[in-house]
């Protein structure tokens, strides 16, 4: 399957990441550029690559806090650009980084506990480079395994224990307090998944005699076309 990358190389800073998720992007920035969420959505960030105790490093030049993604998500949260939010911190000691998160309807998973390093799986032998993480690689297994449509039915709980210890290596982390809703009650495509949901208007509406005296197509006229 073929991904659409939006952000590479030196526009990956932790700069960018932090507008991305709370839409304070420049006006001029397209489309694709932007997270484009809102009360109805579910969100889903992963964060990879080195990392320790409260913090996540871009580039090796900057570093996203515990406590910049936990702000992060709170403006999230005011500006309505989420309904569920699932987290999950591939790092050594990555559980660090959700603990500062104070939000609700936030659901969290890391791949090592605080003191813990996160391992890698396999080395590629050509370059001699490890080209996968122990996370990455069996949460992948499991998904590809596991989800084979938006159907599955296949709980977050399934999810969250796909990586044991055996195969980790390092410890899963949960957190569910600030989520409303038992795991095993939630469907993983909830989250990983591309389907959206249209709810119907029916009946008669009422604009009143302003929405009526705005010209036709005009940007006042399209503003107030919201229900």
């Amino acid at each position: 399957m073929d991904t659409e990358v939006d952000y590479r190389g030196y526009e990956v800073t932790a700069e960018n990441f932090v507008r991305l998720i709370t839409g304070r992007v420049h006006e001029a920035t397209p489309r694709n550029k932007r997270l484009l969420s809102d009360h109805q959505s579910n969100v889903l960030i992963y964060l990879t690559g080195h990392g320790g105790d409260g913090f996540l490093k871009f580039q090796d030049a900057q570093e996203l806090t515990s406590v910049d993604l936990a702000d992060a998500i709170e403006t999230m949260y005011q500006n309505n650009r989420y309904k569920e939010l699932f987290v999950i911190a591939d790092t050594c000691q990555s559980a660090s980084m959700y603990s500062e998160i104070y939000s609700p309807n936030v659901l969290a998973t890391s791949s090592s506990l605080v003191g813990e390093d996160s391992l890698s799986h396999h080395v590629d032998r050509s370059i001699g480079v490890y080209i996968i993480d122990r996370y990455a690689y069996y949460v992948r297994k499991f998904l590809e395994d596991k989800v084979r449509s938006l159907d599955a039915n296949v709980s977050m709980a399934d999810y969250l224990a796909s990586c044991s210890k055996e195969e980790c290596i390092s410890t899963v982390g949960v957190r569910t307090d600030l989520y409303p809703k038992p795991p095993a009650q939630v469907r993983v495509t909830d989250f990983f998944g591309a389907r959206k949901y249209i709810q119907p208007l029916n009946g008669d509406y009422e604009f009143g005699e302003e929405w009526e005296s705005l010209p036709t197509g005009s940007e006042e006229r399209k503003k107030k076309w919201q229900f």
